[in-house]
């Protein structure tokens, strides 16, 4: 279904109930990876089991890409979606005070971005709306935060590449360090000093991830932790980039760097566990984590 329109078309959504569904349902924002450039709606685990499981809808939506709109489009066609949402609650049988958000990889740092923020009311470049974009919970997987350092960290690994070719340059139209407004703009990080409140959250990342490094959700954690929020962070030993991927759906195509499948496969992941300022070794962490988590946070458990 269409929840906006932009110049470069329509921004669709598909939306998945629980089969036991009766009466209105908390709703969780599914934010697909792939570097801000490439992916859709599809590139998704699977979300009909996932929505029968925690017991609530899952939409999954589309977003501009970094060829299309430069950022802020991404973060203003999330809470586009966010505010559709809401305006549609009754029609689509929703509960617009129970919306979450589970994102990967770039629809991770969108995810991240959108829950530090749902205090602003408007973004630059965003039409005026009265309908807040607040969410109740927010779980991002291996999500980039600082955009400089990751482009720094890719520098580092592969010397060779320009790094105007990287994403985090590709979707600022330039390099973070070059345009360091828009790059701190861009960055969750920059905004939870400032917010009013915020959401519970849950962070998972691989620690053999080299395509965005587990050092991102290290901070991000420590600083929801240092603000006081609801956050817990899994570090899954010796896991790659996009482990929540299907099998055969890896988000930038990059094999090498890249886990195909693997988490599906395996059902939980050896875990490195931090909350609440405590650090356990012997977790594990699977799909069923993020479950409960959101059963949890939206009212469900």
């Amino acid at each position: 279904m269409r929840f906006s329109s932009r110049p470069t078309g329509e921004l669709l959504l598909d939306l998945y109930r629980p089969a036991s569904a009766s009466g209105a349902v908390p709703v969780i924002v599914w934010l697909h990876g792939g570097g801000w450039f490439t992916g859709d709606r599809t590139l998704a685990p699977d979300l009909q089991a996932r929505a029968d499981a925690i017991g609530a809808a899952i939409a999954s939506i589309e977003y501009r890409l970094s060829g299309q709109a430069l950022f802020p489009a991404q973060i203003i066609d999330l809470r586009a979606a966010i505010r559709y949402l809401r305006e549609q609650a009754g029609e689509l049988g929703v509960d617009p005070g129970r919306i979450g958000l589970w994102g990967s990889s770039a629809g991770g740092h969108l995810a991240a971005l959108a829950g530090v923020t749902g205090h602003l009311t408007r973004w630059e470049g965003e039409d005026p709306s009265d309908t807040p974009v607040g969410v109740q919970a927010v779980m991002a997987a291996y999500p980039p935060v600082d955009l400089a350092m990751c482009v720094r960290d890719a520098s580092a690994g592969r010397p060779e590449a320009d790094p105007i070719g990287f994403p985090e340059s590709r979707v600022l139209g330039g390099l973070p360090a070059d345009l360091p407004e828009l790059a701190a703009s861009a960055g969750p990080l920059t905004y939870i000093d400032a917010a009013r409140s915020l959401p519970p959250f849950q962070l998972a990342h691989g620690t053999a991830d080299v395509a965005v490094r587990m050092g991102n959700s290290v901070r991000l954690y420590e600083a929801l932790h240092a603000a006081g929020a609801d956050a817990e962070l899994y570090l899954l030993d010796g896991y790659k980039h996009g482990f929540l991927n299907p099998g055969g759906r890896m988000e930038a195509g990059l094999s090498a760097v890249m886990d195909d499948g693997r988490l599906e496969a395996a059902g939980t992941a050896p875990a490195r566990h931090l909350r609440d300022g405590v650090d356990t070794d012997a977790a594990l962490f699977g799909f069923t984590t993020i479950d409960e988590f959101f059963r949890t946070h939206l009212g469900l458990a």
